[in-house]
């Protein structure tokens, strides 16, 4: 579960992030956790400044390193997306996805996402902090990957291999 913030752009909770992680003399690894890594993911959806509980933790622990990664959506990244969506809606100019795409310009070069992590007896421990924005367009990039997973089995006829 991540941890939804009502700004639109996490930059200036990133710096104050930085700033705390540094005070506590914890390096900052760059890197993302993938979703395949064992991991256990902190429940601070009631706190929004669980995240410095979080690296207190991770200073208690002598973790010597805490990973952090951040998401900033890129417009090539949302044009590639809109242009995802309309061929999935062709010819509906209205369709939900492509509406939603499009929507989401208004946050191009905007900070959605931070990841922060630690290692601590085996497990990765982690901590993300999101925005609404940002968790619509993971949405939206699932969904549309779940449609041409269905459209590419759809067509791969096994009678056309040859033998």
């Amino acid at each position: 579960m991540t941890v939804d913030m009502s700004k639109d752009n996490l930059l200036s909770l990133k710096d104050d992030m930085v700033a705390f992680i540094e005070g506590h003399g914890i390096r900052r690894l760059p890197g993302f956790v993938t979703e395949d890594i064992p991991s256990v993911l902190w429940d601070g959806k009631a706190n929004a400044d669980a995240w410095k509980d979080f690296v207190e933790m991770a200073k208690h622990v002598g973790a010597p390193f805490i990973t952090f990664s951040e998401v900033t959506l890129e417009r090539e990244e949302l044009e590639a997306l809109i242009e995802e969506a309309g061929e999935m809606n062709f010819p509906d100019e209205e369709a939900t996805e492509l509406v939603e795409a499009q929507w989401l310009r208004k946050y191009v070069g905007m900070l959605g996402y931070i990841q922060l992590g630690f290692v601590y007896q085996g497990l990765v421990f982690l901590h993300e902090t999101t925005t609404e924005w940002y968790e619509r367009y993971q949405s939206l990039l699932e969904d549309i990957e779940s449609f041409q997973d269905i459209v590419i089995d759809d067509a791969h006829d096994p009678g056309d291999e040859d033998e």
